[in-house]
């Protein structure tokens, strides 16, 4: 496929469930308390085209080592430390981006011109600017849903003059291969063994809690999934368990908005980050739009980050206040085009059916579980 026919269909495909997770040890209890500061990691900075050069060293197979592949290797290096350290992106692109120039110290063998160009290549295809700052896993899964080939970028069909032969690499398909490979080649993901291991836990937790934390946004995405008919068990997150608490035994819970993937829920979820008690869904930047949904909710049903209700009142006034999910874009639909850090399959009501389907349905089935007023 063709780097503008890929381009073209990007904006009608979903983004898929690629995520990766940093190792078990660092999965126990609930991460960072509410209101907690993360630790800020230090920026990783390369070139734009260096981007390239690590998913190409992946579809190397026995080629002698060459400059930029001792620099990928390094960056893949950071990865498996840090899937989610900040990566900024500076490369040399004139007056207006001084403050971020890189310089020429990482430039390749080819020309300045060559090198130029293949920077801001890549960051026109990707959509960014010189000097942005993404976190790792968010920058690579953006790189390997828009840059399939570097026929055009790192190499040339025809070349036009001596400053424009291009890499030596661009010729073969490694880059290729190693897009073929995918995030997960980069970055592992969380193992079943974990994962199961954090769902019987947070479970127990649950089943012994008095006070819940729960993300604000999720209560929606709970009524989606019962509408759906998702019941217990479900491997990727507790909600259908805290419906069927809710709904069957304990209607009366206490239920606090809480601020980040909280453990109690999400401990089980392939996405989450649990030293960082955040979601990496969403191409790697889950816990951006989760925030933004979190405080759309919130302002709807008049709520802050600590509020504590019990669940069958809070669902009253969720279900008072949202209706449906269709006609309320800040909440679950969005404009978004693909790839974008803001777009995930619940957004974009183009690309289904009936989106709001499954909220109306879930809703009216736990208004009548909850002997709350009639759906009108």
């Amino acid at each position: 496929m063709k780097r503008r026919n890929f381009l073209q269909c990007a904006g009608l495909c979903g983004t898929g469930g690629l995520v990766g997770m940093v190792p078990a040890a660092l999965a126990q209890a609930s991460a960072a308390p509410d209101g907690a500061v993360p630790k800020k990691s230090t920026p990783l900075t390369i070139r734009p085209y260096q981007l390239l050069c690590t998913v190409c060293s992946l579809g190397e197979e026995g080629h002698e080592p060459v400059r930029q592949y001792e620099r990928a290797r390094q960056i893949r290096d950071a990865l498996r430390r840090n899937p989610d350290v900040p990566v900024t992106l500076a490369c040399h692109a004139g007056a207006l981006y001084s403050f971020q120039d890189s310089g020429t110290g990482e430039d390749t063998p080819e020309s300045d011109e060559f090198n130029r160009k293949r920077d801001l290549d890549v960051l026109q295809i990707l959509g960014l600017a010189p000097g942005c700052t993404l976190p790792a896993r968010a920058l690579f899964e953006l790189l390997l849903k828009g840059l399939p080939t570097v026929s055009g970028i790192c190499g040339y069909d025809t070349v036009t003059g001596e400053a424009w032969k291009g890499c030596p690499k661009a010729a073969g398909d490694n880059y290729e291969k190693g897009f073929e490979k995918g995030v997960r080649a980069l970055i592992s993901p969380r193992t079943e063994e974990e994962m199961a291991r954090e769902k019987a836990k947070s479970l127990q937790a649950l089943y012994a809690a008095s006070v819940v934390p729960v993300r604000p946004h999720i209560l929606v995405c709970a009524v989606c999934q019962y509408g759906e008919g998702l019941r217990p068990g479900y491997k990727e997150d507790n909600l259908p368990e805290l419906l069927d608490l809710i709904l069957n035994r304990k209607p009366d819970i206490g239920i606090k908005m809480a601020k980040g993937a909280d453990w109690m829920i999400c401990a089980p979820c392939p996405g989450r980050n649990p030293e960082l008690n955040c979601c990496t869904h969403v191409m790697g930047s889950g816990d951006l739009d989760s925030q933004k949904r979190d405080l759309d909710l919130l302002q709807k049903v008049g709520l802050k980050f600590g509020s504590t209700m019990k669940a069958r009142d809070l669902y009253r006034l969720i279900f008072e206040r949202i209706t449906t999910t269709h006609g309320i874009p800040d909440i679950c639909i969005k404009y978004n085009t693909m790839p974008s850090v803001w777009w995930d399959e619940c957004c974009g009501h183009l690309f289904q059916g009936n989106p709001r389907a499954k909220y109306e349905k879930g809703r009216r089935g736990m208004m009548k579980k909850l002997n709350l007023a009639r759906n009108k």
